[in-house]
């Protein structure tokens, strides 16, 4: 195969994965600034009805959609690193190669020695 393309390939490819973590942490960072921003109304809506702060801020309706929001960052964040990144066969083999260069540099550092 030509070097050019299987270079366009993996160029290609990382892209794609760097626009898929990009969209992972601005959807992971809406969750954050939507959640506490709603949180927020809940509260304070709740208190102006005579609610004191302990009840409002213990209300599951302050965190409902904390909660079910977060089911689908998480299938998200699943989505874009997964546990196929963690337990598939090639990352058992770049962990192999990863903890074997780890051990060759630290005999080399002790034959220097």
């Amino acid at each position: 195969m030509d070097r050019n393309y299987i270079e366009e390939q993996r160029y290609l490819k990382a892209k794609k994965r760097v626009k898929d973590i990009k969209g992972f942490y601005g959807h992971l960072a809406s969750y954050v600034g939507v959640n506490i921003f709603l949180t927020a109304i809940i509260v304070f809506g709740m208190m102006n009805d005579g609610k004191n702060f302990v009840d409002s801020i213990t209300h599951f309706g302050a965190y409902s959609t904390w909660l079910f929001w977060g089911i689908g960052v998480f299938f998200h964040w699943l989505g874009v690193f997964g546990f196929g990144n963690v337990i598939s066969k090639d990352w058992e083999e770049r962990k192999i190669r990863e903890l074997m260069e780890k051990d060759n540099r630290r005999d080399q550092k002790l034959l220097k020695k």
